[in-house]
C-alpha cells in the first residue's frame, strides 16, 4: 500500500531525487510517457485528444505527453494568458474532442485563481468531453482538499508519485472525480515517512495475494463460512451474499435464511448448503457473516439474542452486516477478529448522529466506530471506502464506481469478505485481507465500467468476481 503524503512530503521526494542526481527534464519525460500510456489504453486510436499546458512542470508533463502519442489525433494548447486563450479552446471544442486533459496548474498552487480564469474553466466544465486532470485538478489545493475559487471539475485525476492528502480530503471528489496514482515515474525510493499517515489501496497492493493454492489442499483447507441472512422481503440478500462467498473459495458455504424464506432461497443456490435457522451452527464453521437482508419483521428477536451471542462470545471471525449493526452492544474487546460493514447511513445510526456528520470526518467516524465496538475492523463505505480500526491509520480504497450504488452490492462486498476470512490462512492478517475484499469488490466494477455502463450485479459483476 501506498502513503498518502502531504504537499511537502511530495516536495522533500522531489529535492531528494535530484540530489541523487536523477534531472527534473528526465522524470517529466517519463511521466509524460506515463500519462501517454493511460491515455492510450482508455481511447481509441481515432479519438481527438485535447490537450491544455500551461507554464509550470504541469505544463511541460502534458507537452511531453502530446510528444509521446505519436499516430494519434490530439490538439495541443498552450496556456499562457486564459483570456486569450478561451477562443482557441472554444474552437477546439467545437471539433467535438473524446477526452481533455488538463495541465495547467499543479500541486503547487497555494492562491485562488483569477478571474481571468472564470471563463476558461468554465468553458472546460461544460464542455460534453469528460476531464482527465494531471496531479490535481487545476484550482484545487492538493494540501488542503478544497478549491481555490475556480476549479476543474475533472471525471478523473491521474496523480503521480503518491497521492495527496488533499485529494482524499472530505468533499474532494466533486473536483478530483476517479483518484488514480501511478508511482513508477522515475523517482527516487520514497523516503521513510514519520507519522499516523493514511495509505492508498490499488491493483499495486496485492501482488501476491491470496497466497497459491498447495497441490494437496481440499475443502478442509479453506474453511466453512456460516451466512445467517434473509427474511421475509429480503431474501436475495442472502442469495448473492452467498453467491459472493463461494467466488472468494472457500471450502464450504452454509446459508440459514428465516423459515419464511428457506424456499426460495434454496430454490437459487447450488453450491451452498441452505438451511433454515436452529439457532445452532454446523461443526467446524471458521467465520460467521449475520444480516444481510434480515430486515423483516417477522426475524424474532431470540434470534437477533443469538447473533448478538455469537458477537459477543464466539472466537471466529464475526462479520456483522446491513440490519444487524443496529443490534450490536457496545465492548471494551473481542474474543475473536470483528469486522463491521457500514455505509453512512447506518454509521450514522451507530454513533447517533446525522449522515452529515458522518461524511463531513469519515476518518474520525472511522475510529469512533471501532473503539466503541471493540477495536473491530470497520469497512465505512462509499466513495473511496475507508478500511481500519481505531489503532492503524486507515487504508483509502481507490477500486469502484457509482455504479455500485444499488442493491445488493453490499450483500456481495459482505459474501464476499465472509467467504475470504472462513479460510485460516488469510485470517492472520485480517486487515490486509478485508482490505483485499473491499478492494477486488470495486475493482471488478471498475473493469466492469469500462465496457460499458449498464451490467448488473447479478449477472456480469458475479461472473468476474
Amino acid at each position: 500500500m501506498k502513503p498518502i503524503i502531504s504537499v511537502e512530503e511530495m516536495r522533500a521526494w522531489e529535492q531528494a531525487t535530484w540530489d541523487s542526481g536523477i534531472t527534473e527534464a528526465d522524470v517529466i519525460d517519463q511521466v509524460g510517457q506515463v500519462i501517454a500510456r493511460f491515455i492510450s489504453k482508455r481511447s481509441r486510436r481515432d479519438d481527438l485528444i485535447l490537450l491544455l499546458a500551461g507554464k509550470g512542470n504541469n505544463g511541460e508533463d502534458v507537452r511531453l505527453t502530446a510528444k509521446h502519442l505519436r499516430g494519434r489525433r490530439t490538439i495541443l494548447l498552450n496556456v499562457q494568458d486564459p483570456a486569450s486563450a478561451v477562443k482557441e479552446l472554444n474552437e477546439a471544442i467545437e471539433q467535438r474532442p473524446t477526452l481533455i486533459i488538463d495541465g495547467l496548474f499543479g500541486i503547487g498552487l497555494n492562491r485562488p485563481l483569477s478571474d481571468d480564469w472564470k471563463e476558461l474553466i468554465e468553458c472546460i466544465n461544460n464542455s460534453a468531453a469528460p476531464t482527465l486532470s494531471i496531479d490535481v485538478p487545476s484550482g484545487f489545493s492538493a494540501e488542503e482538499g478544497s478549491a481555490l475559487g475556480h476549479c476543474i471539475h475533472a471525471e478523473t485525476t491521474l496523480t503521480l508519485g503518491a497521492v495527496k492528502k488533499g485529494l482524499v480530503a472530505d468533499g474532494a471528489s466533486p473536483f478530483v472525480g476517479k483518484l488514480i496514482c501511478k508511482s513508477e515515474i522515475g523517482l527516487v525510493t520514497l523516503p521513510n515517512i514519520n507519522g499516523d499517515h493514511h495509505s492508498w489501496v490499488d491493483e499495486d497492493a496485492f501482488p501476491d495475494f491470496p497466497p497459491r493454492r498447495g497441490a494437496d489442499s481440499h475443502k478442509g483447507s479453506f474453511g466453512h463460512v456460516a451466512i445467517i441472512a434473509g427474511s421475509k422481503g429480503f431474501h436475495g440478500a442472502a442469495v448473492l451474499a452467498s453467491k459472493a462467498a463461494t467466488k472468494a473459495r472457500p471450502g464450504l458455504v452454509s446459508v440459514f435464511p428465516t423459515n419464511e424464506v428457506y424456499l426460495p432461497v434454496a430454490s437459487q443456490l447450488a453450491t451452498s448448503m441452505v438451511a433454515p435457522w436452529s439457532g445452532q451452527l454446523p461443526e467446524k464453521v471458521t467465520c460467521i457473516l449475520f444480516g444481510p437482508g434480515l430486515a423483516g419483521t417477522e426475524v424474532p428477536q431470540e434470534q437477533r439474542n443469538q447473533l448478538i451471542s455469537l458477537w459477543k462470545e464466539s472466537r471466529l471471525p464475526v462479520i456483522a452486516d446491513a440490519s444487524a449493526l443496529d443490534w450490536l452492544p457496545p465492548s471494551d474487546s473481542n474474543p475473536g477478529i470483528r469486522v463491521l460493514t457500514p455505509h453512512p447511513g447506518e454509521a450514522a445510526r451507530l454513533l447517533a448522529l446525522s449522515n452529515q456528520e458522518i461524511q463531513s470526518d469519515r476518518i474520525k467516524s472511522l475510529r469512533v466506530i471501532s473503539e466503541k465496538f471493540g477495536k473491530a475492523i470497520v469497512v465505512l463505505k462509499g466513495n473511496q471506502t475507508l478500511v481500519g480500526t481505531c489503532r492503524t491509520g486507515p487504508s483509502v480504497n481507490g477500486s469502484g464506481n457509482a455504479s455500485l450504488a444499488q442493491g445488493g452490492s453490499g450483500d456481495l462486498l459482505a459474501g464476499y469478505l465472509g467467504g475470504l476470512l472462513a479460510q485460516k490462512n488469510l485470517q492472520s492478517d485480517a486487515l490486509r485481507t478485508v482490505q483485499f475484499g473491499v478492494w477486488r469488490h470495486g475493482h471488478i466494477a471498475d473493469r466492469l465500467e469500462q465496457k460499458h455502463s449498464h451490467w448488473t450485479l447479478e449477472n456480469e459483476f458475479l461472473s468476474r468476481l
